[in-house]
């Protein structure tokens, strides 16, 4: 492995490392989930701000008023997903909700086939069904947490929206070929402080320096550092390579809230998680549902 492809490995795993531990914080922090969203958006502008200044982006940009209004549009849903993804978390747990969360390349595919007339072939078809099977084994039970609310059913439906709205996002995200993405993110925070802003109650600020220290760190870190590395490590390394490390995520999420919270998937639960990842690594990096035979040609759609 060359020396780009080894930094651009360490950035990604340094930034899937990080997006695990966001559940925690989010917990950690006490407030509601809108609040929440609204301080990350906060500090992620500031932190965003010194990232795209020290990178000359405000020079170079070539931002006309048509790409600005869609990285705009796409900082509604990422707006709109962070909320449903932080509200869920009390409800169905950190590692039940971001492996649900990681249903979202087959929502970009569903996405896909009505505004794009894409056909997603018997293999994607395949491997929407196994994962759609590892939703229904995480459905059937809950797992073992002393924080997971009454409203369990309802975590999973909110982690399932953040997945399409996250997926909506990559939809638009496509027309803005050409624009660095540490801009597109900083419109999209931007975009968040604007939205949040009359929902805010700034009579009831956080109370505790905890409190306070968490949104920090999802603002500046799992933000403004974690953009940097994430699109740093896209630039460097294959599709293939961005799509197996990514997955790293999950399992760190899983990792954090078995190790933090005491949290205990049931059996069936951690089969259902490892079905969803499984099937979501298919289709990112288009492995066949079956091994092929030597000598045959690969078929249209598998």
């Amino acid at each position: 492995m060359d020396t780009q492809n080894l930094r651009g490995g360490a950035e990604m795993t340094a930034a899937m490392l990080i997006s695990g531990t966001i559940g925690w914080f989010v917990l950690q922090s006490g407030e509601p989930a809108l609040q929440v969203v609204f301080w990350r958006c906060g500090f992620g502008v500031l932190a965003l701000l010194v990232v795209c200044w020290a990178l000359g982006l405000f020079r170079r940009s070539k931002l006309t008023l048509g790409l600005f209004a869609w990285a705009a549009l796409g900082g509604v849903a990422i707006v709109l997903n962070w909320a449903l993804l932080f509200a869920s978390f009390s409800k169905a747990s950190i590692a039940v909700s971001t492996v649900v969360y990681n249903t979202q390349p087959f929502m970009l595919t569903a996405i896909a086939m009505i505004a794009f007339g894409e056909r997603p072939g018997l293999r994607k078809l395949g491997w929407l069904a196994i994962a759609f099977a590892g939703v229904v084994m995480i459905i059937s039970t809950r797992p073992g947490s002393s924080y997971i609310s009454a409203d369990y059913g309802l975590g999973i439906a909110l982690a399932l929206g953040a997945a399409a709205l996250y997926a909506a996002a990559a939809a638009i995200t496509k027309k803005l070929k050409g624009v660095p993405p540490h801009l597109i993110a900083l419109i999209q925070v931007s975009v968040g402080v604007l939205m949040l802003t009359p929902f805010m109650s700034f009579a009831e600020l956080p109370q505790t320096p905890s409190a306070w220290a968490s949104l920090a760190t999802l603002g500046v870190v799992h933000t403004g550092v974690m953009y940097v590395l994430l699109y740093g490590a896209i630039q460097k390394l294959p599709t293939t390579m961005v799509a197996a490390l990514s997955y790293i995520y999950p399992i760190a999420a899983i990792v954090v809230d078995m190790v933090a919270f005491g949290t205990a998937l049931q059996p069936i639960q951690i089969v259902g998680s490892a079905a969803i990842i499984l099937a979501a690594a298919g289709v990112s990096m288009g492995w066949p549902l079956l091994p092929r035979f030597a000598g045959r040609p690969l078929q249209p759609g598998e």
